[in-house]
């Protein structure tokens, strides 16, 4: 068992309930909180939903809006206006569209070593390269937390990810790092597992890369990543202004880990993930010259930060993107944007032929720039799920910004170590002032209760759910395989993501590129009173921490997902909404399913309680089309609060529940 680390240490600082023994169930004190768009909506509409009269996490709490900035029609900015007097209505700093891509900024103006934060999107742990313990959860958990609840979780193992050598080759940057990781640990290799990073190789990472590492920790499965707080993270909150935030955070001469990896940055090269998996890592040079690049997108929450955009400009300079390639610029952040506009770099950037677009996600969920047709995009971002850039037959491409660059000039896929002598980019003494004109602070509370909550006709409010039956009939009507991924459950893209306020009109689109009948299948067994049941392979989930992909199967009637293994934030958003995450304990009875069965869990409350306390297996009876009925045996990896959850319908339910008994009390 861990014991002296750095994570190890902010959790036992923050420990509410539980014992820190890996698979026991924690509560810890969350410090602070963030939301974005695509996710904030609805955590708001459930914090309100609380009756909670403001928000009460101990330092902060931030509404961001950045992910779907576009606004082409009423929705968007309707939200917008929502998530902004929302804010103001209960004590929230509220980022406006235009200010910057939520992990960017909070890196750049919250973060404070030692402390917790909790956001409604799974690249939270971006933070953790400023030392900060940052988890990704679905948005009710964030609600819950703006509401004074600690965040429950399974104690994750801790592992030492040692980087040895003094520092990165020529052409090699912190993305080949957690490329590196991804090409050997997979991504199902961080589930239940915290990265920890130490050893002699984290000197020669500023904080800006080492967050990008902790960025993408996220792909590994990892419940999060963190670097500790050193002489590095002082430099950084110098440069930022805010030496008062910075506390030293190391971990123990002797601290033990769980498990061990190690990484000689000595042996690194450049690196690319392949489509359609952020696994799918292959050297560059595999690759030089053979593929040919239609558009090159550097920025998103990964790599937009000075040091990149600095490192890109370095490598255009003088030069111009090759013709048959467009070359996007996303900042991450107002401070960048307006550093790189000082100092020439975007002049440079400019000049090469780049389009520079607002600061915000954007093209990282399909929200715009999507590739052509059959297309290939090179990007610095972190996700290339098919279908996730807008073009569904596209083949997207990630890695650094370095490698980025040599496709942007060449036109295709390109070493970047052919490019001659490596780029060595120095960070400014001191960045340009925080410039809070789009970021709004908290009300004072005499003022708040004057603000007005304005909802547009889309904004509706959360349908009422029941409690598990005493028993689930109901139907297959689809069965997938392997890393389904969030993306695939509830797609985001210019057409779909306007509806996250609506739940009503968003459900029409679950799994829509995978199977678009299944939403009309799923309500009209929902009208007849049959249950909807999914089945589903090895790490069912993956992705990002939308709840939306288990809001919207239980508004469509799903009672049951069963697979071989899920995803962290997906297995507890289903938990969270009332649907029942049964793994197969003879996983070849996968094969044994098909879509159209019929299946029924009698006395399921009572099985459910038998498997959560006795260790017994809960049994399904699957029925054929042809008459052919048989029994599977599933069991639940659930924690008791977590059967509380499912037994009373969801978190909501159970949050509600609590509030009426200490009324009655």
């Amino acid at each position: 068992m861990a014991k002296g680390t750095v994570a190890w240490k902010i959790i036992k600082d923050h420990l509410v309930h539980g014992e820190m023994e890996p698979g026991k169930e924690i509560a810890i004190r969350i410090d602070q909180t963030l939301t974005q768009d695509a996710t904030g909506t609805m955590a708001y509409l459930e914090f309100e939903a609380m009756g909670v009269d403001e928000v009460k996490t101990p330092d902060l709490s931030v509404s961001y809006i950045d992910h779907n900035t576009l606004q082409l029609d009423f929705r968007n900015p309707d939200d917008h206006e929502y998530l902004r007097t929302v804010g103001l209505k209960y004590g929230i700093w509220v980022s406006k569209p235009g200010n910057g891509i939520c992990h960017q900024v909070h890196l750049e103006r919250f973060t404070k070593p030692g402390k917790t934060l909790l956001g409604s999107d799974s690249h939270t742990p971006t933070a953790g390269g400023a030392g900060m313990l940052a988890i990704g959860a679905g948005g009710l958990d964030v609600a819950a937390a703006m509401a004074g609840e600690p965040f429950y979780t399974k104690m994750p193992k801790i592992v030492k990810v040692e980087l040895r050598g003094k520092e990165l080759p020529a052409w090699v940057s912190a993305k080949d790092i957690i490329l590196e990781m991804l090409r050997r640990l997979t991504v199902k290799g961080g589930l239940m597992r915290i990265f920890e990073y130490v050893g002699e190789g984290i000197k020669a990472l500023s904080v800006p890369e080492r967050a990008t590492i902790t960025n993408m920790g996220a792909e590994l499965g990892a419940t999060t990543s963190i670097f500790p707080s050193d002489e590095n993270t002082l430099d950084f909150f110098r440069r930022e202004g805010r030496e008062q935030d910075w506390v030293e955070l190391l971990p123990d001469p002797d601290a033990e880990y769980d498990e061990e990896v190690i990484i000689d940055l000595n042996e690194l090269e450049p690196l690319i993930a392949q489509p359609h998996s952020p696994d799918n890592v292959v050297p560059v040079r595999e690759l030089h010259g053979k593929v040919k690049v239609n558009q090159v997108v550097i920025g998103s929450c990964t790599n937009s930060s000075y040091r990149d955009l600095k490192t890109v400009a370095e490598i255009l300079k003088g030069k111009k993107v090759h013709r048959d390639v467009s070359l996007i610029i996303a900042p991450g952040s107002r401070q960048v944007l307006e550093q790189i506009a000082r100092d020439g770099t975007l002049a440079d950037l400019i000049n090469a032929g780049a389009r520079i677009i607002e600061t915000a996600c954007g093209p990282c969920i399909g929200m715009g720039w999507a590739p052509p047709s059959k297309g290939v995009s090179v990007r610095s971002f972190n996700r290339n799920f098919k279908g996730r850039s807008g073009t569904l037959d596209a083949g997207v491409y990630l890695a650094s910004p370095e490698t980025c660059a040599a496709a942007a000039l060449t036109g295709y896929i390109t070493d970047p170590r052919t490019l001659g002598e490596p780029i060595k980019v120095t960070l400014p003494e001191k960045f340009i002032p925080y410039n809070d004109a789009l970021l709004l602070p908290p009300l004072p509370k005499e003022e708040r209760e004057n603000v007005e909550i304005r909802r547009g006709p889309n904004i509706r409010p959360l349908p009422e759910f029941d409690e598990l039956p005493e028993a689930i009939k109901g139907k297959v009507e689809i069965k997938v395989g392997d890393n389904i991924t969030t993306d695939h459950i509830m797609p985001a893209g210019a057409k779909i993501l306007p509806l996250r306020s609506n739940i009503y009109e968003i459900s029409k689109y679950v799994y829509h590129y995978v199977d678009p009948g299944f939403a009309e299948r799923a309500l009209k067994n929902k009208e007849q009173g049959i249950a909807t049941v999914i089945v589903g392979g090895e790490n069912y989930g993956q992705g990002s921490s939308r709840e939306h992909a288990a809001l919207a199967p239980r508004y469509l009637g799903v009672r049951a997902v069963i697979a071989k293994s899920f995803a962290r934030i997906h297995h507890q958003n289903l938990c969270n909404f009332g649907i029942l995450p049964l793994e197969f304990v003879n996983p070849a009875d996968y094969d044994r399913i098909d879509q159209n069965d019929e299946i029924e869990i009698p006395n399921v409350r009572e099985q459910l309680t038998a498997c959560v306390k006795e260790g017994k297996p809960i049994k399904v009876t699957v029925k054929k089309p042809s008459g052919e009925s048989f029994e599977i045996e599933t069991t639940v990896n659930i924690t008791p609060r977590q059967y509380e959850l499912l037994m009373a319908g969801g978190l909501l339910n159970y949050i509600k529940n609590k509030q009426q008994a200490k009324k009655n009390a």
